[in-house]
């Protein structure tokens, strides 16, 4: 739902651009600034995901791991078949 930070963000544009007001003016900037930031980070997080979700990251060790069972299994498969008698 972070489409209606957009929706809140272009409200607020429209008011700063109706209202005479000098200090209403700067707020509702200001207000529209938030809520444009707010927007794009909630559209980040739902186009690539939050940070702690970064737990699934392979740490180096079975890294190496799985990379010398990459290694492994193609020697075995570049290896031709023994003939059988």
């Amino acid at each position: 739902m972070h489409w209606l930070f957009l929706l809140l963000a272009l409200g607020a544009l429209i008011l700063a651009f109706s209202t005479p007001h000098m200090w209403l003016l700067v707020l509702s900037l200001f207000a529209a600034l938030a809520f444009m930031a707010a927007w794009a980070r909630g559209w980040y997080v739902s186009r690539v995901g939050e940070a702690e979700e970064s737990g699934h990251i392979v740490d180096p060790v079975e890294l190496h791991r799985l990379r010398s069972l990459a290694a492994a299994r193609k020697a075995a498969a570049a290896e031709p078949p023994a003939s059988e008698p």
